[in-house]
């Protein structure tokens, strides 16, 4: 990735945070985009301490006005864009489905479906115009698997897959890639808590996982810096599992 120009969402912690150190490791000049401002500041921070370059923009990506100025803040600053990771998400809590509230609901799609939409609007022109390029959508294996108690954020995070494969049959002629991940039980924040909230979630979550693990934040960033890569320039329209082996465990299927 050297000599690329990259924007990360969600870039405050967790898996955000690992994919625009990656990113940055691995040669590129890394936006980081984040709700929090504080949390984009941090991350640019250990990036600079790295030896890297990175710049803190703050943008809610439910909102189209924030998104163009987020990629336009990019561009002007940098002069370009060629990768893009779309990571920024928000739940709905632990709720089943007739105990949703129409609020959680909107915002969890709002963020999460609609917000990687409104990412992608603005971020294919600006690849487009720097020549070409690749975007990572996260998605989730709640997606394929569906997940209870999960209604909201499962449907946001199908509707990623299909929008990622929608993008990257438009686009697969203009020179822009486009992928998913679906990351199995990672390790991050908000994992940490439900597991300590949850009396026996811990060893029922690690337990569908064929390798009786958790992931780290890093192996999904990896996954993302390959698809956003010369490496991966004929995968397109494909949504990666980065699983620990949930889909192949005999105890899960």
């Amino acid at each position: 990735m050297s000599g690329k120009i990259a924007l990360v969402t969600g870039g405050g912690d967790g898996i955000g945070r690992a994919t625009a150190l990656t990113f940055s490791s691995d040669g590129a000049k890394v936006a980081v985009v984040d709700v929090r401002l504080a949390a984009a500041e941090e991350t640019v921070a250990l990036i600079q301490q790295a030896g890297g370059d990175a710049l803190a923009v703050e943008a809610d990506v439910a909102d189209e006005a924030a998104v163009e100025a987020m990629v336009a803040a990019t561009v002007n600053h940098f002069g370009a864009l060629h990768c893009a990771c779309n990571n920024a998400a928000q739940g709905a809590g632990f709720k089943a489905i007739e105990e949703l509230q129409h609020d959680k609901w909107d915002r969890c799609q709002d963020v999460t479906l609609k917000g990687v939409w409104l990412c992608m609007k603005y971020q294919i022109p600006a690849m487009l115009n720097s020549g070409g390029g690749a975007i990572v959508n996260i998605a989730s294996l709640s997606a394929e698997r569906g997940e209870a108690m999960q209604a909201a954020y499962s449907a946001a995070k199908g509707g990623v897959i299909a929008l990622t494969k929608t993008a990257a049959a438009e686009n697969a002629q203009r020179g822009i890639r486009v992928n998913a991940i679906n990351p199995g039980g990672i390790l991050t924040r908000s994992l940490a808590y439900y597991l300590d909230k949850v009396p026996g979630a811990k060893e029922r979550t690690m337990a569908v996982h064929a390798m009786r693990r958790f992931g780290k934040p890093e192996e999904v960033a990896d996954a993302a810096s390959y698809l956003c890569s010369d490496r991966s320039s004929f995968i397109t329209g494909h949504a990666l599992n980065v699983d620990g082996g949930i889909t192949v465990n005999p105890h899960t299927l």
